[in-house]
C-alpha cells in the first residue's frame, strides 16, 4: 500500500488553507469576538441554523466515530449505527423539550444551568467532572485515534501527528466560538464528501473481489454474504449483546446515553445556546438529518473492510503495533486503497472530523474552567478581556495535558468507540437525572442533585468495577447498569426532595414555548419516520 503522495499532500494544504483563511477572515470581521467571552465562548447571535447545525456534526463526528465506529463496524456490524440513529430522534427532543428551558432562563453553560437551579456546590462539583471527563477521556481518545489513524496513512511518527492535530485545533479554537462554528460548515463538507468517497471505494471493492462491479453489487453481496452484519438489535445469547443489549437501544439505556449527550453537555448545547429558539431548532434539525447519513460513512467501511478480511485481505495491516489484530486499523487501512488525489480528500475529511471535534472539546473545556471556576472563585471582578486570555491559555494546556496522558489510558484495549461509551456512562446517569428532575419537577432540591452526580458516579464505578454487592456486575452489559443507576439516582431524588426542605428554586417555564413551527414538525416527522423504517427493515 502506498503511502500519501504528493497530489495528496496538494489537496489537504488545499483544505488546511480554506479552513485557516476563512477561519482567520472571520475572526478578523468582529473585533468584539477578542474581548468579549459572550461572543468568544458562545458566538452570541452570530451562527446561523446551517452553521449551529454543521458545527454540531462537525464536533461530534470524531476520530472515536471515523475511527473507533468503523471499527466497531468492523467486528459488530450494523448494530452500531444505533448510536447514531438514535442520536437523530434524540436531536429532536432536545430541541422541542430541553434548548428552550435553556434559553427561557439564560443559560450559557452547563454549570450555570446547575447553579441557577440547585446551588453553587453542585454546579462546581459537576464543573469539575466535566473538565476531568473532557480532558481525560474524550480529548485524549480524539487525540490518540486521530493520531493513529493520520500516522497510519501519511506514514508519519505517531507523537508528530498528535501534536500537529493539537497545534491545528489551538489555531482554530483561540479564534472563538463563533470561528468554530462557520469553519465547521467547511469542516463538515470535507468530511461528508471525503467520507462518502470512502464508502464508495471500499463498497464497490467488495464487488471487484467477488467478480461484479458496482456500488449496488457491492452492497448487496455485503448484506447476502455477511448478513450477521446487517442487524440493528442483537438477541441475548449474541456475541455484541454485551455492547449493544437488545431492545436497550430502543427503550431503555441508550435514550440516557442521547438525551445527556445531547442535551446536558456544553459540548454540544453550547454551539445553539447564543441562538433564538427558531435558529437553534432549526439548526438541531438539520444536525438531525445529517446523523441520519452518517453510517454510511463511519460504518458501512468497517462493515466493507470485514468483507474485504473474510476474502483474504488486510491479513497484515489489521494488525496494531503489538503484533494482535486491532479493529480501529479497518478505516486506515480503507484509505490507503484510495487513488492518489482522492486519498488526500479522504485523509482531509478524517483531519476535519479530528480537528473539528478537538476544537469544539478544547472551547468547551476553556469555557467551563473560565466562567465556571476561574470567574466566580478566583476572579470576580476580572475584566473580559483578561478572562478572553484566560480561555485560550485553558485551550493550549489543555492540548499539552491530553498530549502527554492519552498513551496511558488504554484506549487501544476496547476500540476507541467503546472505551469512550463506557467512561462516560459512569458519569451519565447521574448528570441527565439531576437535569431532567431539575426541568420538570419543581420540588427537586440539591440533596438530590447532589447526591445523583456523585452518587450516581460512585455506584456506577462500583459496577464497573464489580465492586458492588448484589450481582456479578461485569456480566450485565453497561447500557443496562446505566439503566440501573438512572433509576436508583431518580429514586434517591424524589425522596431526599420529599424530606428535606424546599428550595422553591424553580425554572422560568412557559408551556408555550415547547410548541415547534410548522416546518420543524414536518422536518421533525420525516426524521422519525426514517428511524422507524431502517430500524423495521434491519432489525
Amino acid at each position: 500500500m502506498q503511502k500519501l503522495q504528493t497530489l495528496d499532500y496538494l489537496v489537504f494544504l488545499f483544505y488546511f488553507i480554506i479552513v485557516a483563511g476563512y477561519g482567520y477572515w472571520i475572526y478578523n470581521k468582529k473585533k468584539s469576538a477578542q474581548t468579549s467571552t459572550k461572543d468568544f465562548f458562545l458566538a452570541e447571535g452570530s451562527l446561523t441554523w446551517w452553521a449551529i447545525g454543521a458545527s454540531l456534526i462537525a464536533s461530534n463526528i470524531s476520530a472515536e466515530q471515523m475511527i473507533g465506529m468503523s471499527g466497531n463496524g468492523f467486528s459488530m456490524g450494523l448494530g452500531i449505527s444505533t448510536y447514531e440513529w438514535m442520536a437523530a430522534a434524540t436531536l429532536i427532543i432536545v430541541a422541542v423539550f430541553f434548548m428552550p428551558i435553556y434559553l427561557k432562563n439564560n443559560i450559557s453553560t452547563m454549570p450555570q444551568f446547575l447553579s441557577q437551579r440547585y446551588n453553587k456546590t453542585v454546579s462546581l462539583i459537576m464543573a469539575i467532572f466535566w473538565l476531568l471527563l473532557y480532558i481525560m477521556v474524550n480529548l485524549t481518545s480524539i487525540l490518540y485515534l486521530g493520531a493513529l489513524a493520520v500516522s497510519g496513512i501519511s506514514g508519519l511518527d505517531f507523537y508528530s501527528c498528535m501534536v500537529f492535530l493539537a497545534v491545528f485545533a489551538i489555531i482554530i479554537t483561540i479564534g472563538g466560538m463563533k470561528v468554530i462554528g462557520f469553519t465547521d460548515v467547511i469542516q463538515v463538507f470535507f468530511l461528508v464528501i471525503g467520507g462518502l468517497a470512502a464508502t464508495y471505494l471500499a463498497v464497490t471493492l467488495v464487488s471487484d473481489k467477488y467478480g461484479m462491479e458496482g456500488l449496488t453489487n457491492g452492497f448487496k453481496l455485503m448484506t447476502q454474504n455477511h448478513d450477521d452484519h446487517f442487524h440493528m438489535i442483537y438477541p441475548k445469547g449474541n456475541p455484541n449483546y454485551m455492547s449493544l443489549p437488545g431492545l436497550t437501544v430502543l427503550f431503555g439505556g441508550m435514550w440516557i446515553v442521547n438525551l445527556n449527550y445531547w442535551g446536558c453537555n456544553q459540548y454540544i448545547t453550547q454551539r445553539a445556546l447564543g441562538a433564538d429558539l427558531d435558529t437553534a431548532r432549526n439548526g438541531l434539525l438539520f444536525a438531525a438529518f445529517l446523523k441520519l447519513l452518517m453510517p454510511v460513512i463511519v460504518t458501512l467501511p468497517g462493515i466493507a473492510a470485514y468483507a474485504l478480511y473474510q476474502k483474504g485481505m488486510f491479513q497484515q495491516e489489521m494488525l496494531g503495533v503489538d503484533g494482535t489484530f486491532n479493529q480501529d486499523r479497518a478505516y486506515p487501512v480503507l484509505l490507503n486503497l484510495l487513488p492518489v488525489g482522492l486519498k488526500g480528500l479522504s485523509f482531509a475529511a478524517l483531519t476535519a472530523a479530528v480537528v473539528a471535534s478537538l476544537a469544539g472539546k478544547a472551547n468547551s473545556i476553556s469555557t467551563i474552567f473560565t466562567l465556571d471556576v476561574f470567574k466566580p472563585y478566583f476572579a470576580k471582578d476580572m475584566s473580559e478581556k483578561k478572562l478572553v486570555v484566560v480561555g485560550r491559555i485553558v485551550i493550549v494546556i489543555a492540548m499539552i495535558l491530553a498530549i502527554v496522558i492519552s498513551p496511558f489510558m488504554g484506549i487501544e484495549k476496547k476500540g476507541g468507540f467503546q472505551f469512550i461509551q463506557e467512561m462516560t456512562g459512569l458519569l451519565s446517569p447521574g448528570i441527565f437525572a439531576a437535569f431532567i428532575m431539575g426541568f420538570f419537577w419543581k420540588k427537586t432540591n440539591s440533596a438530590g442533585a447532589f447526591f445523583a452526580i456523585v452518587g450516581g458516579f460512585l455506584i456506577a464505578l462500583s459496577m464497573h468495577n464489580n465492586w458492588l454487592p448484589g450481582a456479578d456486575w461485569s456480566t450485565i452489559p453497561f447500557l443496562d447498569r446505566m439503566g440501573w443507576v438512572f433509576v436508583i439516582c431518580i429514586a434517591v431524588m424524589f425522596v431526599l426532595s420529599l424530606v428535606l426542605p424546599d428550595e422553591k428554586k424553580g425554572l422560568e417555564i412557559d408551556t408555550s414555548m415547547f410548541k415547534p413551527s410548522r416546518s420543524f414538525t414536518i422536518g421533525a416527522t420525516i426524521v422519525i419516520i426514517t428511524i422507524v423504517f431502517l430500524y423495521s427493515y434491519f432489525w
